[in-house]
């Protein structure tokens, strides 16, 4: 019987290159995507802020991918910026993550809850984004998602939160 091999120590170089080859093959071998959405809220008028996609069927919150390099709250930005001419004036509320099927088999959304911000101007219409507006909480057009609708329960009406958007 041999004596176990002893692993000899890896230069700090070896050890990080190691790291981004097994994250590289992580990348190809298991790809997840993550999006985030922005639950923003006007709490005087108790209305709330969704899109409707030229793309997509239905009223959504805005929101999208984060891209490499990005942080959830840089991406979220960004997509308020780009869906809503929204701006954030304080910090958003992480509320939930969510399990989203229904785009792919490794889509995960982060919801926020937004109630302070600022509008520079109403959205209009582009290849994107066909309409953009508030609506009251007990005022949603009938072709509000399931899950923009559960989600808006959950944070407004004590529903339990559920893992799957």
């Amino acid at each position: 019987m041999s004596a176990p091999r002893r692993m000899e120590p890896r230069s700090a170089e070896q050890m990080r290159l190691r790291v981004k080859l097994f994250h590289l093959w992580n990348l190809f071998r298991r790809p997840m995507t993550l999006g985030v959405r922005g639950v923003v809220f006007e709490p005087a008028l108790r209305e709330v802020f969704l899109v409707r996609h030229t793309y997509v069927a239905g009223w959504h919150f805005p929101g999208g991918g984060v891209e490499p390099g990005e942080n959830m709250l840089t991406a979220l930005t960004r997509e308020l910026r780009e869906e809503g001419n929204i701006a954030l004036t304080g910090m958003p509320e992480l509320r939930s993550i969510h399990f989203n099927r229904h785009a792919s088999r490794r889509d995960h959304v982060a919801v926020y809850l937004i109630t302070r911000f600022e509008q520079s101007s109403a959205r209009k219409p582009d290849l994107e984004i066909a309409e953009a507006r508030f609506f009251p909480l007990d005022a949603l057009p009938a072709e509000t998602t399931e899950g923009t609708r559960r989600r808006l329960a959950e944070i407004f009406d004590g529903t339990e939160i559920t893992a799957d958007w």
